[in-house]
């Protein structure tokens, strides 16, 4: 699959995940991007609220929303003008449905649709994606070894595929003091120390692909219509948990593969603005009220 799609689509597909697929019923966070050589840095501001709505017995519609504004400080020389890739925004609107479907699993379903801009003409009809995602969801908790499994599908409008792709996570609690995470887009190990403090290893994708309104001309002729960025992150995290819902949190590390770029209409690379494979630091920190 990731042969016929191409790492970039792929890293971007499950990076995307991470938007739609949120267990968050609240989060604010600060997030220092992938940085290269490149004297371009990035920071993303992002905030999300979701309201679950009691509508029956075990049944739960959820609405809700994300706002995420990526700001760049450029300090290198482009052959073309940068300036309106200074300020970029993805927004979300989040429709779900939650269902018991028997003893052991519950239905979620989540419709997406995206804003996804530099925003400096308005709402323009390129501006609009689309996501959706259908999953299945089982969880034990009052078990000497807690865990939660998720599978499912999601169809993502940015990599332009007709059809949707499978999606599974897998948690588990082994240990008193130890859990771990396997799964897209973010596998982790944690160290529980009492109730109150989190250590994490974490590997995960981030990035974001956003639709210029002004196409830019590049001195081949060639003209850029999106902006992207794909990253694969390691690294250490604590979190301080309030309760067990709530909790503030710490994470920073390395790409080890990271790679931002403009692209014409068909979504074809014309111009790199980063692609150091490794070692670009990467930080983010937050509050959150989550599900789990």
């Amino acid at each position: 699959m990731v042969k016929r799609i191409g790492l970039f689509w792929f890293l971007l597909l499950v990076s995307g995940i991470c938007f739609a697929q949120s267990t968050d019923i609240l989060r604010v966070e600060y997030s220092s991007l992938p940085k290269a050589d490149s004297g371009a840095n990035a920071t993303r501001y992002r905030f999300l609220l979701n309201v679950p709505i009691k509508v029956g017995l075990d049944k739960y519609l959820v609405l809700g929303g994300e706002f995420n504004l990526i700001d760049f400080e450029n300090t290198k020389e482009y052959p073309f003008d940068s300036s309106e890739l200074n300020t970029l925004y993805v927004i979300d609107l989040n429709v779900g449905y939650i269902f018991k479907f028997n003893e052991d699993w519950r239905f979620v379903g989540i419709v997406t649709p995206r804003i996804a801009s530099n925003l400096v003409n308005g709402l323009q009809g390129d501006d609009f994606l689309l996501n959706l995602t259908a999953t299945m969801w089982k969880e034990k908790k009052d078990v000497e070894k807690p865990f939660r499994l998720i599978l499912g599908l999601t169809y993502n409008s940015t990599t332009g595929l007709p059809f949707p792709l499978p999606l599974v996570n897998y948690h588990k609690r082994f240990h008193r003091s130890w859990s771990y995470s396997l799964g897209i887009p973010r596998t982790d190990f944690r160290y529980h120390l009492k109730d109150k403090h989190t250590i994490q290893m974490a590997l995960f994708l981030d990035g974001y692909f956003v639709n210029v309104q002004n196409d830019i001309l590049l001195p081949d002729g060639e003209l850029g219509s999106s902006i992207s960025l794909s990253a694969i992150v390691g690294a250490l995290g604590y979190q301080y948990n309030i309760n067990k819902r709530m909790s503030f949190y710490g994470i920073g590390g390395v790409t080890l593969n990271q790679q931002g770029l403009l692209r014409n209409s068909k979504r074809e690379k014309v111009y790199t603005l980063n692609d150091k494979k490794a070692g670009g630091l990467y930080w983010k920190a937050g509050f959150k009220i989550s599900i789990f």
